[in-house]
């Protein structure tokens, strides 16, 4: 069976309907690439070798860890294997008829390239577009679910502060007035956010002028730049045209699994923070947890994959500032940074490996079949 990609991108069906396992095949701009990922190292540095010393301690959160026991341990494995769980359920809630296995693969293999190689981001979304089409599921269906679920992603991300202040007073931080100016930042850009997109969805004429006052913005930036203009008018009419059926019909069910991926991340901190402490005095959860909603804002600072480092540091600042021991403190950002992380990337890559020799097999018993003959393996 023989790949073809339509200029846009876009999967082909066959004669027989079923979708060709071809989609986006971004090329990374290799020079780009490495000046991200040595900016993004050069961030790291300062961040774990300069900042996060001024605010906790390493050897105290190497003591902190000491303590723990199994039953610490194992608490927060089983944190981390609810997240897992969880993670792939907005796809499933975006995509009709995808099965948790498959979504599994989709979302835990675009995190590892997201967030595993310099300016992934638009590598992993080639890779979920090349899954999907390989399970044949409709270009447009496909379009559509990733879309809505990298939408819905930015408006959880922006909202978590406004939710982590509230958390910090309702858990009695007295200092929690000083983290309003995150909340601030992020409900302004949402409301912005949701209001285009609102508009955009509304109705096919508001979308065109947004998206023609959307050009009188981009396209004079793209030719300070030196870099061909857009036709944001027709990119803005794609996306209508590809999300607004999904939109109307599982906004609310994209949105609680949303929201549950980042509750559940959340917990791990929770857990990894008591695990510390011990079985003494504990924090309030709702300043853990409020803590973890205001630091998630610093994802949205584009230097480092994941938020990596930029997300700890804040989030290790105001457990700190809300009078956790240093030495917890920093002992539960560390371990809730590597197992929120690192168990995805692995189980991410796993991922890929099992769908990339599965789409493989899936190929060569299609052009057997079409030939008459028996799959050779």
């Amino acid at each position: 069976m023989s790949e073809t990609t339509p200029a846009d991108g876009a999967p082909q069906t066959d004669a027989d309907g079923a979708v060709e396992a071809a989609g986006p095949r971004p090329a990374l701009d290799k020079k780009k690439s490495i000046i991200f990922g040595l900016v993004g190292l050069a961030v790291l540095v300062i961040i774990f070798v300069k900042v996060i010393p001024q605010i906790g301690s390493y050897s105290e959160a190497l003591d902190a860890l000491k303590t723990m026991n199994a039953r610490d341990v194992a608490l927060i494995g089983l944190a981390v294997l609810v997240y897992l769980a969880w993670y792939p359920l907005p796809f499933i809630a975006a995509t009709p008829g995808l099965s948790y296995g498959r979504a599994f693969q989709l979302n835990q293999g675009a995190f590892a390239i997201s967030n595993g190689i310099p300016a992934g981001g638009a590598f992993g979304l080639g890779v979920q577009y090349a899954m999907l089409a390989s399970w044949r599921v409709p270009p447009t269906v496909a379009t559509a679910a990733i879309g809505a679920v990298g939408v819905w992603s930015v408006f959880v991300t922006l909202g978590l502060p406004v939710i982590g202040v509230f958390m910090l007073y309702a858990g009695g931080f007295s200092d929690a007035s000083s983290y309003i100016k995150y909340a601030a930042i992020g409900l302004a850009v949402l409301i912005a956010m949701i209001v285009v997109f609102a508009l955009i969805m509304s109705s096919e004429k508001l979308a065109v002028k947004v998206g023609e006052l959307g050009g009188k913005v981009i396209n004079p930036l793209l030719r300070r730049f030196k870099r061909d203009e857009m036709d944001v008018v027709a990119a803005v009419l794609k996306f209508r045209n590809d999300i607004v059926d999904l939109v109307k019909r599982r906004w609310a069910a994209i949105t609680v699994t949303q929201l549950g991926v980042s509750i559940t991340q959340g917990l791990i901190l929770l857990v990894a923070l008591w695990g510390v402490e011990g079985d003494g005095a504990r924090t309030n959860a709702l300043i853990v947890l409020g803590a973890y909603a205001i630091a998630q804002i610093m994802i949205m600072i584009p230097i480092t994959p994941g938020g990596l480092g930029t997300v700890d540091a804040l989030m290790l600042g105001i457990l700190t500032a809300a009078g956790v021991s240093t030495g917890a403190a920093t002992a539960a950002t560390l371990v809730w940074r590597a197992s929120s992380f690192v168990p995805q990337i692995i189980v991410g890559i796993l991922s890929l490996v099992w769908w990339s020799r599965t789409a493989a097999k899936r190929l060569n018993e299609g052009a057997a079949a079409k030939a008459g003959t028996a799959p050779t393996g």
